[in-house]
């Protein structure tokens, strides 16, 4: 099939033309990056990983009444999603402390915080995606207050169910970064979540030992990142024990298939 037009590329995803009105096909790619993308890297298989994740997730969130842009899993790195107007805002949940609010706060990493905290930051990468406020957002119009709302309620309803998910396969959620987007209904737009959910986003620790099964690997010089992402979905249910780890690699899949 020929490739269609390219809508947008970013630092982990190209999303392509849909083959309907009001769609876009989503492609998940290798590339790591991290610190504003000022540290770049590949990680084997992630665009598969991520891809086979965050279908699962949003599938899920989708039966217990979240509404999301995702409609079906195309291929390997290929997933049809529903084209929504971005808002310009990462919603970021934290339920454990790590990363920039240990810095910022002075407080251990690892330390469990007294009440999940919801953090917004302005999506802007020469800014360096800036953390702003209510009164921000307000101010300069990038959502109205009941999108906040809703955003806001969204954050917790999937925070808590995916504490419960990962709690259920060992695993324990720190924190995680949404993405959401409207749609429009003639005049009457709405809130959906937006973008995937994957370890590229989440702080995903082991509840036993800590270890980090995340992206925290490639930004800390940990190694061990294709494994870690792999546990995830073994544990998920998603990759059989003893695969073919080099599926998860495309090009070497197309080698292996004479192509």
């Amino acid at each position: 099939m020929a490739r269609r037009r390219q809508i947008y590329e970013g630092k982990a995803k190209i999303l392509y033309e849909g083959p309907e009105p009001g769609t876009l096909i989503q492609y998940f790619k290798d590339d790591a990056t991290a610190f504003n993308a000022q540290k770049k890297g590949t990680i084997n298989g992630k665009g598969v990983l991520n891809n086979r994740i965050s279908e699962h997730i949003f599938t899920l969130l989708d039966h217990i009444g979240v509404p999301t842009h995702f409609i079906r899993r195309l291929n390997m790195r290929e997933q049809l999603i529903r084209q929504v107007e971005i808002v310009p805002i990462e919603v970021v949940v934290r339920n454990v402390a790590a990363g920039s609010i240990s810095t910022r706060l002075g407080i251990e990493e690892g330390t469990k915080l007294p009440r999940t905290i919801i953090e917004y930051y302005y999506k802007d990468d020469a800014l360096g995606d800036p953390m702003i406020s209510d009164e921000h957002i307000a101010a300069f119009g990038w959502a109205s207050q009941e999108e906040m709302h809703d955003i806001a309620d969204l954050a917790i309803r999937v925070n808590d169910f995916l504490c419960g998910l990962f709690a259920g396969v060992g695993i324990r959620l720190v924190d995680f970064k949404l993405e959401f987007g409207r749609i429009f209904d003639n005049d009457f737009g709405r809130i959906i979540l937006a973008d995937e959910i994957s370890p590229d986003g989440c702080r995903l620790w082991d509840m036993e030992t800590n270890e980090k099964m995340d992206k925290d690997r490639f930004r800390r010089d940990l190694g061990g990142e294709v494994e870690a992402y792999q546990e995830v979905a073994r544990r998920l249910g998603l990759l059989p024990e003893g695969a073919d780890n080099a599926v998860l690699d495309l090009e070497k899949h197309r080698k292996n298939r004479g192509k």
